[in-house]
């Protein structure tokens, strides 16, 4: 008998018994993660990859366009062409616009998924095109962020569908797929700059998300509104919008104050982290551009496995502790990618990616499963609005330490510690896998 086997009997079994979680209404009409309306929201989530990481990965090119870098000088500021503080504070104000995506998010608790994701999609894409016309820093800034909470919504938003159009057993899988959409999308801004070079300045990049915006109607083509929320509407489900969990034990008690908690903790981390490395890479440890093309290469496979552990771990260990591990790995890698050396950067890069891959299967699962389908939306906003702070300070916070102490590698420690104490906190969930939405989060009860 195959080692498997064993394995496979168990989830047969569990899925049989699940399918009594399911109201009589939904069977049949969950799918696999590979239905086409889950691939066209991951295909979505390409496009906002592209569109939200071109603004890291050009971000040596925007600060030398509207910046001057003096190589006789080896300050900070005089290497990466503005000073340190003011890119962070100009990417803080274009996080800080992801807010946006709270209320629109929640517009689609009312509206409907796919009416507010085809919209935001289409819209913020068109603002990206916009910013490669930019005449200056802070009209950069300020066109980019308009963009930023439309983009932010339709990933989000993309995740809801994922989770809603699935059955439990491919939950993990659809929602990291959207999680890899985003990161092919990233990916894709960050290699193209690598493999033209200086031919592809940050207009010619970002005028490049025109191709996504004509893929959008071709997406929305096969993409529905999920069963589970027309059921919702159908039944003219009016909840109170509360977040708070009950029972409340303490500050902490609740589900969504946890989940906003350690959301925050990772923004803050990987904000900057993510961010600055570019910047870091190429104006200030001198690397080219093939060599950070390579990494990101690299990243491609390191990413996959991630994805692909994370999502066994959340189905096979639990979405709890598979959560709290991935968290504390990102932590410690943030501080290996700015030790100081090319290896240190690329090795910390690389872990990197691993951590939040493999987090993103248990993270996704947990902020889905949590709550009910007539706030799911609305809850995926407010998170969306948590991680906007939490990048906030820490790109802020990142750039005033990098200043004061004139060295990136100090910077890191300072976010990464508070942020790797917060890891526990996700012992105080409830453990969700191997339930359906209906079983883990029931409309008729607030969500514990």
């Amino acid at each position: 008998m195959p080692p498997s086997s064993g394995h496979d009997k168990a989830d047969a079994a569990l899925s049989a018994e699940q399918a009594a979680g399911a109201p009589a209404e939904l069977r049949g009409r969950l799918h696999s993660w590979r239905h086409p309306a889950v691939l066209s929201a991951a295909g979505l989530s390409v496009a906002a990859g592209f569109a939200q990481f071109s603004v890291t990965a050009a971000l040596p090119d925007v600060a030398a366009a509207f910046g001057e870098i003096r190589p006789d000088d080896a300050s900070i500021a005089a290497q990466a062409g503005l000073a340190a503080t003011t890119l962070g504070l100009g990417l803080a104000v274009i996080r800080f616009a992801s807010l946006g995506a709270l209320p629109l998010s929640a517009l689609a608790d009312r509206a409907g998924r796919r009416r507010v994701v085809l919209t935001c999609a289409a819209l913020g894409l068109l603002f990206t095109v916009a910013a490669a016309f930019s005449p200056g820093f802070w009209w950069f800034v300020a066109i980019a962020a308009v963009g930023r909470p439309l983009l932010s919504t339709t990933n989000a938003v993309a995740g809801v569908i994922a989770a809603e159009e699935t059955r439990t057993r491919d939950r993990a899988y659809a929602l990291a797929l959207i999680t890899a959409g985003y990161g092919i999308g990233a990916g894709t801004a960050a290699l193209l700059r690598g493999i033209i070079g200086e031919a592809l300045g940050f207009r010619e990049l970002f005028g490049l998300a025109v191709v996504f915006l004509v893929a959008v109607p071709l997406l929305g083509r096969m993409l529905e509104e999920p069963a589970r929320f027309n059921r919702v509407r159908a039944l003219g489900a009016a909840r109170r919008w509360s977040l708070d969990g009950i029972p409340r034990s303490g500050l902490l008690g609740g589900r969504f104050r946890i989940m906003a908690l350690t959301t925050l903790a990772i923004a803050f981390l990987t904000g900057p982290v993510n961010t600055f490395l570019f910047l870091f890479g190429e104006n200030v440890l001198h690397m080219t551009r093939a060599t950070t093309a390579l990494a990101v290469i690299a990243a491609a496979p390191i990413g996959l496995l991630g994805l692909l552990s994370g999502r066994a771990l959340a189905d096979r260990l639990g979405r709890v502790p598979s959560a709290a591990g991935a968290h504390a790995l990102m932590a410690i890698a943030g501080v290996i990618t700015y030790s100081g050396t090319p290896t240190g950067l690329i090795a910390g890069y690389l872990a990197t990616i691993y951590a939040a891959s493999a987090y993103a299967p248990a993270q996704g699962a947990l902020a889905a499963e949590l709550f009910p389908t007539s706030m799911r939306a609305t809850v995926a906003g407010a998170i969306t609005a948590v991680n906007v702070i939490g990048a906030v300070l820490g790109l802020v916070g990142f750039g005033m330490l990098t200043d004061r102490f004139d060295s990136f590698g100090m910077a890191a420690i300072g976010i990464a510690a508070p942020v790797l104490l917060i890891a526990p906190l996700y012992l105080r969930l409830p453990e969700t896998r191997h339930l359906e939405l209906e079983q883990s989060a029931p409309e008729e009860i607030s969500p514990a």
